[in-house]
């Protein structure tokens, strides 16, 4: 399970940036085309926070979904799975958005 390093990435980062603060809420960014569960994500903060200033603070994870780019008509379409197919056809689309995954703000206090 990857997301239980991705947990302790997560942990380790939000802890070197907050000092001796207590942490009460982490808020993540994780597109929906990152490959992340984020209800394994969920479980894995949990036990990741177990003993440090993050322990039981609340995780919050937005899951924007995937924006792609057809090359071939030039349109941009939204896609919530990685079956990159454009309306028109063609399978030669870049994926422009959706593979996020950052921490986007920490609540301290």
């Amino acid at each position: 399970m990857h997301e239980l390093s991705i947990a302790a990435s997560v942990v380790e980062a939000v802890l070197e940036r907050t000092g001796e603060q207590q942490v009460s809420a982490v808020r993540l960014v994780v597109g929906r085309l990152s490959g992340v569960v984020p209800d394994a994500l969920s479980f894995a903060f949990e036990i990741a926070t177990t003993g440090t200033r993050l322990e039981g603070a609340a995780l919050e994870i937005d899951e924007p979904s995937g924006r792609a780019h057809c090359r071939d008509c030039r349109s941009d379409f939204a896609v919530d799975d990685l079956i990159l197919l454009c309306d028109c056809g063609s399978a030669d689309v870049e994926v422009v958005s959706g593979r996020e995954l950052q921490v986007a703000s920490v609540e301290v206090g």
